[in-house]
């Protein structure tokens, strides 16, 4: 809506200026008939308006195109607790105890749920204790796959789930070490307090992992590193929690 309209017409042209809330227009007009006298109304008066649209300055357009996350693959990781172990023999070192016998079954059965969910991991980090060696034995007999896939054993990853605070970014880091870019899932296979620490601070969520329980983790990016940077800790998606049967 215009805020006012000033006019000023002469004999031969007449000049009107409308001043709009958006746009400036000029009305200039012209006389039908050569003579004429003011008149309050153009219409009235014989005089033709014509409309003058300002030049406008060249527009610029600035675009910034975004990163297209949709291209890159999703990284999936696998944070395993160990099954079961047995206090039977007391003399034995933590470092040494075996898997009970419900941890055997533990195992056979989380093994058969990751191979139907479909995360069947290329790479497996895990710790050099004996409980988690036996778990992972166990799944490589159940399911050929997990067999196929690339092992290492850290034993730093039997300390460090001890400390306070320190797993989260100790595991990213032997990750980002050993996973080449074509290798989509990983499986770090571990202890608590670290390892249920470390997919709390993966995923922003408060996780419980009970013995041989699975966090499904997943970020996007073309590599590990990209993956880690862009979904920074409380970026990664839990996908699914894997319990062994009768766990709640």
């Amino acid at each position: 809506m215009c805020n006012r309209i000033k006019k000023n017409i002469s004999d031969k042209s007449a000049m009107v200026m409308v001043v709009c809330s958006s746009r400036m227009f000029h009305l200039s007009t012209t006389s039908s008939t050569g003579t004429g006298t003011e008149s309050s109304s153009l219409k009235k008066s014989g005089h033709k308006l014509r409309f003058h649209r300002p030049q406008s300055q060249p527009l610029v357009m600035e675009t910034v195109q975004a990163k297209d996350e949709s291209s890159a693959p999703p990284r999936r990781l696998i944070l395993l607790r160990h099954a079961k172990s047995s206090w039977e023999d007391r003399s034995l070192k933590d470092h040494d105890r075996p898997l009970s016998k419900a941890g055997e079954t533990d195992a056979i059965q989380v093994t058969y749920k990751l191979q139907q969910l479909g995360w069947i991991p290329g790479l497996i980090l895990s710790s050099d204790a004996r409980r988690t060696r036996q778990t992972l034995k166990i799944m490589q007999d159940q399911v050929q796959a997990f067999l196929e896939a690339e092992i290492h054993f850290i034993s730093s990853f039997y300390s460090v789930a001890a400390m306070d605070g320190q797993t989260a970014d100790h595991l990213q880091q032997a990750i980002c070490r050993y996973a080449r870019d074509e290798i989509l899932t990983v499986m770090c296979m571990g202890h608590n307090r670290g390892w249920e620490e470390a997919a709390s601070t993966f995923s922003g969520a408060s996780i419980e992992l009970k013995t041989c329980n699975a966090a499904l983790l997943e970020a996007a990016g073309k590599s590990w590193e990209e993956a880690f940077l862009l979904a920074g800790h409380g970026g990664w998606k839990l996908q699914q929690l894997v319990k062994p049967n009768g766990i709640p």
